[in-house]
């Protein structure tokens, strides 16, 4: 069976505690997946030089934050590693051209555990994470999903965690108004995925309207990239509307491929 791919907007910290509806969607995706063979995800709390995979057994949860709630230092998310899937991942990336090695010491941090505490709560799917080069653009990150996109003929979930927009210059506490260059942005993405534009993607950090207000940074769009770049196919893409937070955090997940 292909799996799909999937682009989510891991949030902030709290989200792991404070779901919403992009938790409770996160959830529902979850079970109408089922159980992939694995987990492959992608985050930009994770960069490195060249490539780097976790090879640990049990991969310990990375509480890589600091001045939240006593709460989420308390959680943890035991999911299991899988050697044999690192060293799949690893062969695979070996084609970009770049070092490749695999660590067998470091854990899952914020933007691979916390999506994952609501798709799959019990921790029983492997997780193997993969660093995101420190020098990635837009391009180079579509190749390193390219480069893990046959997993999915291989049964294997290839997640890219980011966030749509992700502007902290402007984050507000509490339940204020989504500002609207944050709308404008999500909307013009979210029309390019619905018809597959893999060069609007591609592009939209020059292109799209407010491309630098939303995301001062790219690290957070690369891993959006990730997972178009490893989809079987570009469409049928299925939006996860969930919201926008804290005045500029979109909540905006992607889907590429069919759910069976």
């Amino acid at each position: 069976m292909t799996a799909p791919s999937l682009f989510v907007s891991h949030g902030a910290p709290t989200y792991a505690i404070e779901p919403g509806l992009a938790g409770e969607q996160l959830h529902a995706l979850g079970l109408a997946l089922g159980k992939p063979r694995g987990i492959v995800v992608v985050s930009p709390h994770w960069m490195t030089r060249g490539v780097a995979v976790t090879a640990s057994a049990r991969p310990p949860t990375i509480h890589d934050f600091g001045g939240f709630p006593d709460a989420l230092y308390s959680l943890q998310y035991p999911a299991p590693g899988d050697g044999a899937l690192a060293a799949r991942a690893a062969q695979l990336l070996q084609g970009l051209g770049l070092p490749v090695r695999l660590d067998d010491t470091r854990g899952l941090d914020h933007g691979a555990w916390v999506p994952l505490l609501h798709m799959y709560p019990d921790a029983d799917v492997p997780v193997v994470q993969v660093s995101l080069p420190h020098d990635s653009t837009p391009a180079t990150a579509f190749a390193l999903g390219q480069a893990l996109a046959p997993l999915a003929h291989e049964g294997v979930l290839v997640i890219g965690s980011g966030s749509l927009t992700h502007n902290l210059y402007e984050f507000r506490g509490g339940d204020v108004a989504a500002a609207d260059y944050a709308v404008e942005f999500t909307h013009w993405i979210r029309a390019a995925v619905r018809r597959g534009d893999t060069a609007a993607l591609l592009h939209a950090l020059r292109d799209a309207p407010h491309a630098r207000r939303a995301h001062p940074t790219s690290d957070h769009y690369l891993p959006l990239l990730v997972a178009a770049g490893a989809a079987a196919q570009a469409t049928p893409a299925t939006v996860l509307d969930g919201g926008i937070r804290h005045g500029m955090l979109a909540m905006e997940s992607y889907l590429f491929g069919q759910v069976h």
